[in-house]
């Protein structure tokens, strides 16, 4: 009987290996074991519920011969469904957000799928989010069938009956933690109901990330839309509830900035040989800040799920980490400027609010600039110069509203970003950034002016 050989690549999906992890996890007490996702055929875990998915679909002629399959994806999923249509015989059309890797995509069209690009920053409900464009791409073309991998529990099962047993059967039963980055949900709920069946007491650890819904409504049941702004990591996090999250299965929520999910993911590389990609980051950073909740003599599994070259235009770009401010340098932070209290707490304006208000409020506070907000979100920006220009020309403009007016807004950085790499985020075109605190959750405006100070 040959050994390891497959009718075709869809046979190699699974049984991937867990790889004790050394050098990164040295303050944690506990043995911690990476499931790498990334020995895959699409790299990634989801070729795990892809598959699955399909085959689910063609059971129960939701997905017919020669159809098409549509869906909104991040990249990964995609990469399942694409090497599923290859070998089944179906056409792809994806969906997928401006801030994904432009890897990703690449490697999607590679794939022979067609791939449309929609804006980050837009509600779910918006006809313009991938959400809503493979909805009606889907009600557009003959013989199609959209997944939707957030709402279909074949997601969370292909977990429970691959994923959760390979963990179990590789440890012999020697489990005690489950840490997962949390996107679709899939992957840790299905995981995590079948390891918690074999054994009650195991704690299962959800990572999300600031900018996402998660955490609070798992802690208070609400899901507040306030939680919601742009974030960079690409993979976890969602501003609404897919069905395939089942809090009840998840313990806990532990939130990870996107600076230090960038900073980890480099470290694994580094320092364990795992070439892994940006939720990976965000998993370690997440383990890293609950070192507390672990004991010697336990065992951590936590999921690395795809792969670096994903990400070698942005994580392993040098020059995208300066801009985005996260590369670790000598010398004063974003922080210090905030502990020497040379920069306040935001005041911003009401997109409601006419623009001789705002006016106003930039007067009353002796601002140049001033942020935009909608329901406490910040949503645009008005410099003084703008608004002055608005009002020479018409007068009028005075009763006009803020968001009529108001300009892109102003970038967030990350309170530990080093000032010598905000210097050069504060430009003519930007003359500001936003300095957010995220555990604190506190946001400062920093300008020119406050850093030029710091130099």
């Amino acid at each position: 009987m040959f050994r390891n050989v497959h009718d075709s690549v869809l046979g190699t999906i699974g049984h991937t290996p867990l790889v004790r992890l050394n050098h990164v996890v040295r303050d944690i007490p506990a043995t911690v074991y990476a499931k790498v996702e990334t020995f895959n055929p699409g790299h990634s875990i989801k070729d795990r519920m892809a598959i699955r998915m399909v085959e689910d679909a063609e059971r129960t002629g939701k997905l017919k011969p020669g159809g098409t399959i549509i869906e909104g994806t991040s990249g990964n999923t995609g990469m399942g469904l694409a090497i599923a249509a290859i070998v089944k015989g179906y056409k792809c059309i994806f969906t997928t957000t401006d801030k994904q890797s432009r890897e990703k995509v690449d490697a999607l069209r590679a794939f022979g799928a067609e791939v449309i690009v929609c804006p980050t920053d837009v509600e779910p409900e918006d006809p313009r989010s991938y959400y809503s464009v493979s909805s009606r791409l889907e009600r557009e073309t003959p013989n199609a069938w959209k997944p939707n991998q957030y709402d279909n529990l074949s997601n969370s099962q292909a977990h429970y009956e691959t994923t959760g047993p390979e963990i179990w059967e590789q440890l012999e039963g020697k489990v005690d933690h489950l840490v997962v980055g949390v996107g679709t949900g899939g992957t840790i709920c299905g995981t995590g109901r079948f390891l918690k069946e074999r054994n009650p007491g195991v704690k299962v650890w959800g990572i999300d990330t600031y900018g996402s819904v998660f955490k609070k409504y798992k802690e208070t049941g609400i899901l507040d839309k306030h939680e919601i702004y742009p974030y960079v990591t690409e993979g976890i996090g969602e501003d609404f509830l897919p069905q395939n999250v089942d809090f009840s299965v998840i313990d806990h929520f532990e939130k990870v900035t996107d600076r230090d999910a960038a900073i980890y993911t480099r470290e694994i590389v580094r320092h364990e040989g795992i070439w892994v990609g940006y939720s990976a980051g965000s998993a370690l950073a997440g383990l890293l800040q609950l070192k507390d909740r672990f004991r010697a003599g336990e065992t951590v599994v936590v999921i690395f799920h795809d792969h670096g070259t994903r990400y070698l235009g942005k994580i392993f770009n040098p020059e995208w980490m300066r801009r985005m401010g996260y590369e670790n340098l000598a010398g004063p932070t974003a922080r210090s400027l905030v502990r020497n209290k040379k920069v306040a707490d935001i005041v911003g304006v009401e997109v409601t609010a006419s623009l001789g208000q705002a006016v106003a409020r930039m007067s009353e506070n002796n601002f140049s600039q001033i942020p935009v907000t909608k329901e406490s979100r910040i949503v645009g920006s008005l410099r003084d110069t703008q608004a002055y220009a608005a009002l020479v020309a018409d007068a009028a403009a005075r009763d006009r509203r803020v968001q009529e007016v108001m300009q892109k807004p102003f970038p967030y950085v990350d309170i530990e970003t080093p000032i010598e790499l905000l210097a050069p985020m504060i430009t003519a075109e930007n003359p500001a950034v936003l300095v957010r605190d995220f555990p604190a959750d506190k946001v400062y405006v920093l300008t020119g002016y406050d850093v030029m100070q710091a130099i």
